[in-house]
């Protein structure tokens, strides 16, 4: 009884903390130039997720938990750019009420854009999964529990506010001011980056999808296409995009705001050590681990960075 209630208070205690280094994360990206406060993002994305988790568990079900994800980027980065909207001086334009957006350059929409096409992309292929599976089995032990859940929903939002540091700094600030001469070829790198990666995520998704579909493939591991140049390329294209995306909104950065860098760093750790590969690997090593076949595999294919 007393390791169950250290164990609870522990998730909560994490809980704590996460939400806390979030607000503290979003506060740093405030400066003199700053137009509308990030924390009010930072905000957005707990509440809906506070909002979800109390659902998910009354009906013990994890279904929305990647969409809500998605929901989230989607509201929190809309409510940045709808904010940065002026309302027309009707003594000039003779038209009170219309609202403009001043802005000098297009990368602020660019860098929006980007996050909306992966978010929606990304959270309706999850979400028909996890209806197709029925479960997602990392929370088979995860929902009986309200201190743990509430811990993953938690890590969930502060996943949401990390990721998307770079785009909230460029979405809070003044987009009219005039922008600097890395603007444009820091777009276009990060821009390169940005559509290779989300390219390679997109494939190697469809790529799975359609392996899994086969019932001849039942039981096998993929071995084709772009998963025979990477045993995980679908991460490997997130964590590219988002890089790219990190270096679109670079030359909006100054000071403090730099710490939104970590953004690609933060989903890189995350993405390669605690929820993605090595427990894949895991899972695959148990399952395909003596056989020979699969061996030559691993032997033959890098476990992130393609070959060439």
């Amino acid at each position: 009884m007393a390791v169950k209630l250290t164990q609870q208070l522990i998730y909560y205690f994490i809980s704590a903390l996460i939400i806390l280094l979030s607000f503290f994360l979003g506060n740093l990206l405030i400066d003199q130039d700053t137009v509308v406060s990030p924390t009010g993002a930072v905000l957005i994305i707990f509440v809906i997720h506070w909002i979800m988790f109390i659902p998910s568990f009354i009906f013990q079900t994890e279904k929305f938990y990647d969409l809500t994800g998605s929901i989230t980027y989607v509201c929190s980065m809309t409510y940045l750019l709808i904010n940065q909207f002026k309302q027309n001086d009707s003594s000039i334009t003779g038209f009170p009420g219309q609202w403009h957006l001043d802005i000098s350059s297009p990368v602020p929409m660019i860098a929006y854009l980007c996050v909306m096409i992966w978010t929606l992309r990304l959270g309706i292929f999850l979400f028909m999964r996890v209806m197709k599976d029925g479960e997602d089995k990392r929370f088979r032990k995860i929902l009986p529990s309200l201190s743990n859940l509430f811990m993953a929903w938690n890590l969930s939002a502060t996943w949401v506010v990390i990721q998307t540091l770079p785009v909230m700094v460029v979405l809070s600030g003044n987009l009219s001011e005039p922008t600097g001469p890395w603007i444009l070829p820091c777009a276009l790198l990060g821009l390169a980056l940005w559509l290779y990666g989300f390219s390679f995520e997109v494939i190697a998704d469809n790529q799975k999808t359609k392996f899994k579909k086969d019932l001849s493939n039942e039981g096998k591991f993929i071995k084709e296409g772009l998963w025979s140049k990477s045993r995980h390329p679908n991460y490997f294209g997130e964590i590219v995009l988002w890089l790219g995306l990190s270096i679109i909104c670079l030359p909006y950065m100054s000071g403090f705001q730099y710490i939104a860098l970590i953004s690609p760093v933060f989903a890189f750790l995350l993405i390669y050590y605690v929820s993605g590969v090595s427990m894949l690997e895991d899972k695959a090593n148990k399952k395909w681990g003596n056989d020979p076949e699969y061996q030559k595999y691993k032997k033959e294919t890098p476990i992130f960075i393609p070959k060439l």
